[in-house]
């Protein structure tokens, strides 16, 4: 016998036959994911941007994986200096977010620590300074795989997005 569960809410899926830009990455933003801001250094510059697209790929060896647009900065950095930094932001890191997603925040002050040679930033709840072993090219990203080489974490909250907004645990 199968029974409803009349206490949750049923609703039906926007379904589409062939996914539109728009539609597509709303449907993407359905998956809640922690927020994280990518750094490397180049010619003693930082450089950053932020990224929700970071993911673990193995555990023996360390593996992780940054997606980049093929149009942004970091994408033509990688290749050049070989090694990255990640920075899992914390709850009320969202200046530095959207700082590092190129939305200005007046008055900010960024307060970077560094990790073999490689800036990441202060009061993050995980950071990882990885190697680049491999890139692959796939649509308008490519898909960089690091070896890391250094890792650490606290047991702070995270900062969170879901539906394209910033979100926060509960528990």
């Amino acid at each position: 016998m199968v029974t409803k569960d009349v206490s949750m809410p049923v609703t039906t899926p926007k379904m589409s036959a062939m996914p539109r830009s728009r539609e597509f990455r709303n449907a993407l933003g359905r998956f809640a994911t922690g927020v994280s801001v990518v750094t490397t250094k180049h010619h003693d510059r930082t450089h950053g941007m932020t990224a929700n697209a970071f993911l673990s790929v193995s555990l023996e060896p360390p593996l992780v994986l940054v997606s980049l647009d093929n149009r942004c900065q970091m994408h033509q950095l990688l290749p050049v200096t070989g090694l990255f930094g990640v920075s899992v932001l914390a709850e009320g890191q969202e200046s530095l977010s959207n700082h590092f997603a190129g939305r200005a925040v007046e008055g900010l002050h960024v307060n970077f620590i560094t990790r073999h040679n490689v800036p990441l930033l202060d009061g993050a709840v995980a950071y990882f300074v990885a190697r680049v072993v491999n890139a692959h090219l796939e649509g308008d990203h490519t898909l960089y795989i690091g070896h890391v080489e250094h890792f650490e974490f606290c047991d702070a909250r995270p900062l969170l997005f879901y539906a394209g907004n910033y979100q926060q645990m509960s528990r």
